[in-house]
């Protein structure tokens, strides 16, 4: 299954990285660190929290006026 992750950088240092079809997130020190951090997490929620998807989620930006 394909999953989405989106990659922010954490104000302690390192990266936060965050899955939204299942709502879990995970940190690491590299991007690496951070998505396979992110990858276990993913594993563990659906071994408890079976999921059926539909396909990949679309990700999009946007701008805003400052």
């Amino acid at each position: 299954m394909q999953f989405t992750d989106v990659l922010s950088p954490a104000s302690e240092g390192g990266y936060t990285a965050y899955n939204p079809e299942t709502g879990t997130t995970s940190q690491g020190e590299t991007t690496e660190e951070a998505l396979a951090n992110l990858r276990e997490a993913v594993e563990l929620y659906l071994e408890e929290f079976p999921m059926k998807f539909d396909g990949a989620a679309i990700v999009t930006s946007f701008n805003i006026a400052a």
